[in-house]
């Protein structure tokens, strides 16, 4: 019997989570997990219902501020394409969480060794027509925090495939600084979506100077 009550859980969870995705991540074995993502985003967060104006098809690289766990799961919610994320490879391997991430086609970074590895592996991605979201100051990063400078591999990726960079800033995330806790602790999360920026016939300076005011800024002080 309580095997029953078990599987009867789990098709429970898998049918709800079918029933609210909304992007097509490659398959029901983790589509599911997209619709519980929204449902977790849209009610304990409050999530508003902006989403990032990706292109139907095509490269894009999405970027933003780094507060918290919950960051990566508002980036899926507010968009309608796959998101590959580059991870730290200690994050890419926690137990119980590695099958999600290597579903997810996340891309691990070794930091300590050789991070070039993940730079060619998001640059094929997005030479293949793929979405990716990374965080550029490359951990996380409060605004009560020293200035951090993010870092360049963004600019390199766009250049090398003109693929468009879309800035993202989060705010209103409660367990700032908290990986597990945060997803979990309610909240109002906004999201500020920036245009995109291009590139090509830009300096790296500039690109980089762009990034940082987009992502830096709190929502309620305006760029203009």
């Amino acid at each position: 019997m309580g095997w029953l009550i078990l599987l009867f859980v789990l098709a429970t969870l898998v049918a709800v989570g079918l029933m609210s995705a909304r992007t097509d991540w490659g398959g029901p074995h983790v589509n599911w997990l997209d619709g519980w993502t929204n449902l977790l985003c849209r009610y304990l967060h409050r999530l508003n219902s902006a989403a990032i104006d990706l292109p139907e098809t095509g490269p894009a690289i999405v970027v933003a501020n780094h507060v918290s766990g919950l960051d990566p799961l508002l980036l899926i919610a507010a968009s309608r394409r796959p998101l590959r994320f580059l991870i730290a490879s200690e994050e890419y391997h926690r137990p119980l969480l590695h099958w999600i991430f290597r579903f997810a086609g996340c891309i691990p970074v070794d930091r300590k060794g050789r991070p070039e590895q993940a730079l060619r592996a998001a640059r094929r991605a997005l030479e293949q027509g793929e979405v990716i979201a990374l965080f550029p100051h490359g951990k996380i990063h409060l605004d009560s925090d020293p200035p951090r400078p993010i870092k360049g591999g963004v600019v390199r990726l766009a250049a090398w495939t003109e693929a468009q960079i879309y800035p993202v800033r989060i705010d209103g995330v409660k367990a700032q600084g908290k990986i597990l806790a945060a997803p979990f602790t309610p909240d109002k999360v906004t999201l500020l979506l920036h245009p995109p920026i291009t590139v090509t016939g830009i300096d790296p300076k500039t690109t980089l100077e762009q990034i940082t005011l987009a992502i830096e800024t709190p929502s309620s002080i305006s760029l203009s």
